[in-house]
């Protein structure tokens, strides 16, 4: 076994018992790693489009949204969380319309901002959270990992050959399948039952997951770096790590909020949306 293999590994351990020990715990320890991975994310992407060097104040007030919206994240008592990354989208795009910033501000506000806000949503403070939170782990590790064996073994034609030469139809399909079955094992061990509803978005939220590796993938061909950062040994950066997590929360929260508002249940969570309760 070769030395950055070994290392590949390593991180990978201590990163998943990092991240399931803060899902377990909940409460703050998870809102804290929620709201870090905001503040690494603007990093990355700040750094990958060179938001600076297009202009220091302007990516100065990106970080400033960032770093409220982490903070109420973490300590927030009243969830500010969502009115300020509107307020910082809308902010940042009148700053691009008047000339004093790139549309990839507003991208990485974006990005970024409902990456934690979409996190801390999902995991919650109860039990149910914790299972949701799971859930979305269940479909977005199956997908990744069969996607990577399926396509490799089996090859065929290329998904998205501009973006990310290595992907295949099947090894998308064949993820796509893992997820549903991770997450759908996952249901039946805590509910003992399943829904076709359930299952249903256990799909969309694969595709999600495949849609946001390879939104990460455009990003780094167009800005033509090999990794986001070097922040994870032997891995790169957080978002290369993240890319389909990010996406497949996306989702499910913003699928959440949209029942919500059609059913007038301002309190509904994700977990009851996922799971039907």
């Amino acid at each position: 076994m070769g030395r950055e293999l070994k290392l590949r590994i390593i991180s990978a351990i201590v990163l998943a018992a990092v991240v399931l020990a803060a899902t377990l715990v909940g409460g703050t320890a998870f809102h804290a790693v929620a709201g870090a991975i905001a503040l690494l994310i603007y990093y990355e992407w700040s750094t990958i489009t060179g938001l600076a060097d297009v202009n220091f104040k302007t990516n100065a007030f990106g970080w400033l949204i960032i770093a409220l919206i982490a903070l109420n994240i973490v300590v927030g008592e009243g969830d500010l969380s969502v009115p300020l990354l509107c307020g910082g989208v809308i902010t940042t795009v009148l700053l691009v319309l008047l000339g004093r910033g790139s549309w990839w501000l507003p991208g990485g506000v974006v990005y970024a901002g409902l990456s934690g806000i979409s996190l801390a949503a999902i995991r919650g403070d109860n039990q149910a959270g914790f299972v949701a939170t799971l859930f979305i782990f269940a479909v977005v590790w199956g997908t990744d990992i069969l996607a990577y064996f399926v396509g490799r073994a089996i090859g065929g034609p290329k998904l998205a050959p501009r973006i990310s030469p290595g992907k295949t139809w099947s090894g998308a399909i064949g993820g796509a399948v893992a997820g549903v079955i991770a997450s759908a094992v996952l249901t039946l061990g805590v509910f003992s039952r399943l829904s076709l509803w359930t299952m249903a978005l256990a799909f969309l939220l694969s595709v999600a997951s495949q849609i946001g590796d390879l939104f990460e993938s455009f990003i780094k061909r167009r800005f033509a770096v090999k990794d986001s950062s070097h922040l994870i040994p032997g891995h790169g950066g957080v978002m290369d790590r993240v890319d389909g997590l990010v996406f497949a929360c996306f989702l499910a929260f913003l699928l959440t909020l949209v029942d919500a508002s059609l059913k007038g249940h301002v309190s509904s969570s994700v977990a009851a949306f996922l799971f039907g309760l």
